[in-house]
């Protein structure tokens, strides 16, 4: 995992430093790191309540991604694509490409992937975002009571009585409150995998995982 995590570090620093190919200190450190491990697969994800949300169902399926040369990376915004695709894909260090993206961004990502010369069939298509996603997969009711259970009831219903909340649909309040406090969006990215049935794993998801 500290290799992993290592990867990860030299993949975000290689992508900030704006060096082009594999040159420079970041994306030679990421090329022996990613050859240590065997990648063959990364997974370009949003952000990391995405992580934890693929991270957790993988976990529950008892899969070990590291085990299997998948790397899931948090790109920090869907703006990045085209960047990190080059950098872990053909022009970079030739992994297959898989992710997550939200529907009003998919034409952003099929240009910015075909500008790195990667197959756009690996990314899976979120309606409005994940955590939208796990909540209709769930329910507004079984959400709520993830909420409740981690102590966030009070705080919940603090929001919905917020003026901006009144008329919004009861889901759509629960997918804002979600991003109202740092980190509480990774939080739930893994709380509501974790409460899903059987079968109800939403489509996105479940196919990235199944297609890895």
């Amino acid at each position: 995992m500290g290799d992993m995590s290592g990867f990860r570090d030299a993949v975000g620093r290689w992508a900030a430093d704006g060096t082009a190919g594999p040159g420079g200190a970041a994306g030679a450190r990421a090329r022996e790191l990613a050859a240590g491990l065997g990648l063959r697969t990364a997974v370009l994800l949003e952000g990391p309540s995405d992580l934890a949300a693929v991270e957790a169902l993988a976990a529950l399926g008892g899969r070990d991604l590291a085990a299997e040369g998948v790397c899931a990376v948090a790109m920090g915004g869907a703006m990045s694509i085209a960047r990190y695709a080059a950098l872990l894909g053909p022009p970079g260090l030739g992994l297959r490409l898989g992710g997550l993206c939200d529907a009003r961004e998919r034409p952003f990502y099929d240009r910015g992937l075909r500008r790195a010369g990667a197959p756009p069939g690996g990314f899976h298509v979120c309606v409005a975002d994940l955590e939208d996603e796990l909540i209709r997969a769930l329910g507004t009711a079984r959400a709520e009571e993830v909420v409740g259970t981690e102590g966030d009831a009070r705080a919940w219903q603090t929001f919905q009585r917020q003026p901006a909340q009144h008329g919004r649909p009861r889901r759509e309040q629960l997918r804002r409150f979600l991003g109202t406090q740092k980190g509480r969006k990774i939080r739930y990215g893994r709380l509501l995998v974790e409460a899903l049935e059987p079968g109800r794993v939403p489509a996105p998801l479940e196919e990235l995982l199944t297609g890895l």
